[in-house]
């Protein structure tokens, strides 16, 4: 449904733009979202499973469809991320989520971005409370504080060599 929608938006820029009706910049914004989006999923996608030996991308935790860039303005973005955990009850989404994408992306990505994070609808028991966790800056900075937790973020986001 997003590749949909974003094929639909950069159709309707395209058209708007070789009609006259927008400006020449406008039919360059879907690309440039693309190539930033992509930017995202490079880096999110080596991210390794807190127990099992695998990467995001290698459980399709995460793929290129689940990461949506929009500009905010020009030097600003936001970056909304949906990731679909391995199983319905999965006890470590909020850590995957809410600590390894977040500090992995706050760390490396070369633009100012604002970040929002979602278990993609209907793949989780306990989706909206755990949405609501990762998006909370003040949890997310305290369970930072934890040294039990940090370690593990720090080898889940651990580039490979």
């Amino acid at each position: 449904m997003q590749r949909v929608s974003g094929l639909l938006s950069w159709t309707l820029s395209r058209v708007l733009w070789l009609s006259g009706l927008s400006e020449p910049g406008a039919a360059r914004q879907p690309r440039i979202m693309e190539e930033k989006a992509l930017e995202v999923y490079d880096l999110i996608r080596t991210i390794r499973d807190p127990e099992k030996p695998n990467t995001l991308e290698e459980l399709e935790v995460v793929s290129e469809s689940c990461v949506e860039v929009q500009e905010i303005n020009e030097e600003e973005y936001l970056v909304i991320i949906r990731f679909t955990p391995t199983v319905p009850h999965c006890s470590l989404a909020t850590l995957i989520a809410g600590l390894c994408l977040r500090v992995k992306l706050q760390r490396c990505l070369p633009f100012k971005h604002k970040l929002e994070i979602y278990i993609s609808e209907g793949t989780h028991s306990t989706e909206e409370d755990i949405n609501k966790q990762i998006n909370d800056k003040e949890r997310v900075a305290a369970a930072m504080e934890n040294p039990n937790l940090r370690e593990i973020v720090e080898q889940c986001v651990l580039e490979p060599d």
